[in-house]
């Protein structure tokens, strides 16, 4: 059975899904594009979009199309090496630094516990994931004070910063310049 759209997931699923009906864990799972995750339809993590969901008969078929299997639930007893989890997590944070990301809602997206999450990617990376996502915003911001003549308060937006003071005692504090500074010593 492939995936199916949106327009063709059965009523009763998407009621189960809804009231996370654990009667309906044995009849099908459910995947989400957005995240690249699935679940069982009883799983507590936060309700998806209609639009962003797929249908599966089993587990099996789920992976093959390039799911994994939800930290939260479990789908069908399977288990995703905590090494590769975390550089999934690191990927997605890779996309998604500009967006407002805190552990809850890192946490939400991975279909973990913020305690989990946060206890498994300092285990691996020897971060936090907020220390990772810092680092990845700095990186993207000196290469664009070094790029581009943008303003700081524009780059510090552009890399995900909301707080241009924020942004510009951060940059300071992990480069020992302040970002004007950087951009001179490279010119």
């Amino acid at each position: 059975m492939q995936a199916k759209n949106t327009s063709s997931i059965p009523a009763v699923y998407w009621q189960a899904i809804k009231e996370n009906d654990p009667e309906f864990d044995d009849r099908f799972f459910y995947g989400v594009q957005t995240t690249g995750v699935f679940c069982r339809p009883s799983c507590k993590s936060r309700l998806p979009n209609k639009e962003n969901v797929q249908i599966f008969k089993n587990a099996f078929i789920a992976l093959e199309q390039g799911y994994r299997p939800c930290k939260r639930c479990k789908p069908d007893g399977l288990k995703l090496p905590m090494e590769e989890w975390v550089q999934q997590i690191s990927e997605w944070i890779d996309v998604h630094f500009t967006e407002e990301v805190t552990l809850s809602s890192l946490a939400e997206t991975t279909h973990s516990s913020p305690y989990h999450l946060q206890r498994s990617f300092k285990k691996v990376t020897g971060i936090s994931p907020l220390v990772y996502l810092q680092q990845k915003r700095l990186e993207k911001a000196a290469q664009e004070l070094t790029s581009t003549s943008r303003s700081v308060t524009e780059i510090g937006r552009a890399a995900g910063f909301s707080n241009t003071p924020y942004f510009i005692t951060l940059f300071k504090k992990k480069t020992g310049q302040t970002p004007a500074q950087f951009r001179k010593g490279v010119n």
